[in-house]
C-alpha cells in the first residue's frame, strides 16, 4: 500500500531517497481512503478467520490497511515506510487508539530490506507498490521473511479501467505480470482476486510461500 503518501505539491519521498518509486505522489488522507473499503479488502485477502501470526506490511502510508490488519491478525503487524512524518503519525494514532500490536519503523526497505528474520512472518502485504522499477526486490523479500505456507497478498491499481488516481498506465503492471513475478520468486497457488465490490479501481492477488 503506500509508501508514497506525500501531498501532490511536494516531491515524493521515494524520489528524495532514490527508491525509484515512480509517480508516488498521493492525495490527502480522506480522499485516498475513499478509494477502498479496507476492512472488506482485508476480509477477502486474509480470509474470514484472519491471520494466525505476524504480518509485515511494505509501506504504511496513512495506515489505511495497517489498522485493519492489526484487527485481523493474532500477532504483530510490522510496517515500514521511508517517510518519517507518516510513520510518526501512524505511531501516534496507534497509541491513541490502543493498538499494542503495531510496530512502525522508518526504513528504506527497497535498499535495506525489512531487516526481519527469514521465515518469521505469517502474512506479507504489498499494496500499490509493484509499479516500482524493481518489483522483484519486494516480492523476493516477502518470500524470504514468510514462513512455509505463509501468505502474500497484493493489490494494485488496474490499467483496464479509468481511475481517479494512480501511476501512469504504462507503468502499471497487469495481474498477469504480477502473477509471473510472484511465481518466479518461488510462490505457489498464485490467484487473482476480484476486488470490484470493495475497491473497483484495484485488483488483488494471493499466493502461498
Amino acid at each position: 500500500m503506500c509508501v508514497y503518501l506525500k501531498p501532490r505539491k511536494q516531491k515524493s519521498s521515494y524520489e528524495r531517497h532514490q527508491m525509484k518509486g515512480r509517480e508516488s505522489g498521493m492525495p490527502d488522507e480522506d480522499y485516498w481512503n475513499s478509494f477502498f473499503d479496507a476492512e472488506y479488502v482485508l476480509r477477502k485477502l486474509f480470509g474470514e478467520e484472519g491471520c494466525r501470526g505476524d504480518v509485515v506490511e511494505f509501506g504504511c502510508g496513512y495506515g489505511t490497511f495497517t489498522f485493519p490488519a492489526a484487527r485481523h491478525a493474532t500477532g504483530t503487524v510490522r510496517t515500514f515506510d521511508i517517510d518519517a512524518d507518516l510513520v510518526e503519525g501512524l505511531q501516534r494514532r496507534a497509541r491513541e487508539e490502543g493498538f499494542s500490536n503495531i510496530v512502525a519503523e522508518i526504513r528504506d526497505f527497497v535498499a535495506q530490506s525489512t531487516g526481519l528474520g527469514a521465515g518469521s512472518q505469517s502474512h506479507a502485504m504489498i499494496y500499490n507498490l509493484l509499479h516500482i522499477e524493481n518489483p522483484d526486490v519486494l516480492i523476493k523479500e516477502a518470500f524470504r521473511v514468510l514462513r512455509p505456507n505463509g501468505r502474500l497478498s497484493v493489490i494494485h491499481w488496474r490499467r483496464d479501467v479509468p481511475t481517479p488516481r494512480g501511476p501512469s498506465l504504462e507503468i502499471r503492471p497487469t495481474p498477469e505480470q504480477c502473477k509471473a513475478w510472484i511465481e518466479a520468486a518461488g510462490f505457489r497457488d498464485v490467484r487473482i482476486i476480484d476486488l470490484e465490490e470493495c475497491c473497483p479501481y484495484h485488483f488483488g492477488m494471493l499466493a502461498i510461500r
